[in-house]
């Protein structure tokens, strides 16, 4: 059975004396009845998809709605030019996760993390590190292994798709996941993982699924850099000491009420937040 708390994968860490991405590792070999090295062959897979899928972004191609298509594009230029105010790295991250959520607008192939629409996310946040630094990519695919428990966690305790609790369930719970595993890159203990994770939820607690025109675009593809530059700051936080005073396990289970109070206008029907404005309304009508 996969992990149904935070608190049950540090129970196997310690208890074995192994790491939290090899706690998930062996967790899933055995729940699919293969072995470890076949796990990673697979997760080393991942995370070379998303490697593809960043480098087969292209900015001349629109979605076939019109909507999105070029955002990765426009700021990839923009960053070029020394100018962003969050500076030349974020600037990369925000680019990245862009055209994550352009590709999938626009049917590239994308990995899931943990849904199509929160594409862009983990890749912004992962790929951009790897490519700037030099990590070995054995550390980038344990990374992966991080994000994956956390995810199965969230998915155990809560869930992961708008429909049910919102997009806090989607960019919400990808922003988490990538707040774990940039934490995990970058040294941080089994404690401090679970800081950022926390923080990360948090941060984004109660945040509706309103796609316009019911597609996975509008606000979708922009909400993918609030879940980057949002995991980001979580895990710079935790890793600065900055603790989270609600343990993991239990923000989670509030992000799971606070879904399950959210008006069904709110969860992917198109029907409330922008997807209700008059400019939403117009843009949907359009399409149809």
């Amino acid at each position: 059975m996969s992990f149904q708390s935070i608190e049950e994968v540090r129970a196997r860490c310690e208890k074995e004396e192994i790491s939290f991405w090899k706690a998930v590792q062996l967790e899933d070999a055995a729940e699919r009845d293969v072995a470890p090295e076949d796990s990673w062959k697979e997760m080393k897979h991942m995370w070379q998809a998303m490697l593809d899928g960043v480098d087969a972004y292209e900015p001349g191609l629109i979605s076939r709605s019109g909507l999105v298509g070029k955002e990765g594009g426009l700021m990839e230029e923009y960053a070029k030019t020394g100018k962003p105010l969050c500076g030349g790295y974020m600037a990369k991250v925000m680019t990245t996760a862009l055209k994550m959520g352009c590709n999938n607008a626009c049917m590239k192939r994308i990995v899931a993390a943990p849904t199509a629409g929160a594409c862009g996310v983990l890749p912004a946040v992962l790929v951009t590190y790897f490519r700037e630094y030099d990590v070995p990519e054995e550390r980038m695919i344990e990374a992966m292994y991080v994000a994956a428990g956390i995810g199965q966690v969230i998915a155990n305790r809560a869930f992961l798709a708008g429909a049910s609790g919102g997009c806090q369930a989607e960019i919400g719970s990808g922003s988490g996941m990538a707040a774990a595993a940039i934490t995990y890159v970058r040294g941080g203990s089994f404690d401090q993982i679970g800081h950022a994770c926390a923080m990360a939820l948090k941060n984004l607690m109660g945040l509706v699924c309103d796609p316009v025109g019911g597609l996975v675009e509008v606000p979708c593809v922009k909400r993918n850099v609030g879940g980057a530059v949002n995991a980001m700051a979580a895990a710079d936080m935790s890793l600065a000491g900055i603790v989270s005073q609600i343990p993991v396990d239990q923000v989670i289970d509030a992000m799971r009420e606070v879904g399950e109070k959210m008006d069904v206008s709110l969860r992917e029907t198109g029907i409330g937040g922008v997807a209700g404005s008059p400019r939403g309304q117009e843009v949907g009508k359009n399409l149809q």
